[in-house]
């Protein structure tokens, strides 16, 4: 589990692709301590939970390696992952950390498109739009996690939302590369998801 609290934006470094394509093997440079980085662990990259298989230090820059698969690549940008590609992290959670976000399980549901992109004096608006069948599970003041960020929706009309980036969180995460046009991994609330299949069993 995360909280949407990206903590390093890593780099991909190496790319492989794996049995005839179906998987990538991923190297990702980042600033954790290598010692914190155990074979096993989850890493949100992204909002994408992958498994570290290997991880080191080359260069004086801590590495870690994670296997994206086929449904990974099927339903999220990671198809679109090269080497020089900035992604969010995301340690997972332990027991007694800030829950500064909400909670996240690292399971994109599929990929949101930025409509239009409105910037303000320090901030940025995005328009975003995604499935009908994602959109349901979208609130204005409720939550949706946009690349592994846990944001507060402003406004929703029909299949599209809208979120406001605040300064901060366009300094320390990948949005403030975000355009028109840009793909992004969308996970919808928990919550949402859970009221919604109360609401269809009534």
């Amino acid at each position: 589990m995360f909280t949407g609290i990206v903590t390093d934006i890593g780099e991909i470094t190496a790319l492989t692709p794996v049995a005839q394509g179906q998987l990538h093997r991923l190297r990702i440079a980042c600033r954790y301590d290598r010692a914190t980085i155990a074979d096993g662990a989850s890493i949100a990259c992204n909002g994408v939970c992958l498994t570290v298989v290997a991880s080191g230090v080359e260069g004086g820059r801590t590495w870690f390696e994670v296997d994206a698969a086929a449904e990974t690549l099927g339903m999220t940008t990671a198809k679109h992952w090269a080497v020089g590609t900035r992604l969010n992290l995301e340690r997972a959670l332990k027991i007694g950390d800030e829950l500064g976000g909400h909670i996240v399980a690292g399971h994109a549901d599929g990929v949101a498109t930025v409509v239009l992109r409105d910037d303000l004096p320090d901030m940025a608006r995005f328009e975003l739009s995604t499935s009908r069948e994602l959109a349901r599970f979208i609130a204005a003041k409720g939550s949706v996690t946009l690349d592994g960020v846990s944001l507060t929706v402003n406004k929703v009309a029909d299949v599209t939302f809208t979120v406001l980036i605040i300064p901060h969180t366009l300094s320390v995460t990948t949005i403030g590369g975000w355009q028109a046009g840009s793909e992004v991994n969308i996970e919808v609330d928990l919550m949402a998801r859970y009221a919604a299949r109360l609401s269809e069993m009534t």
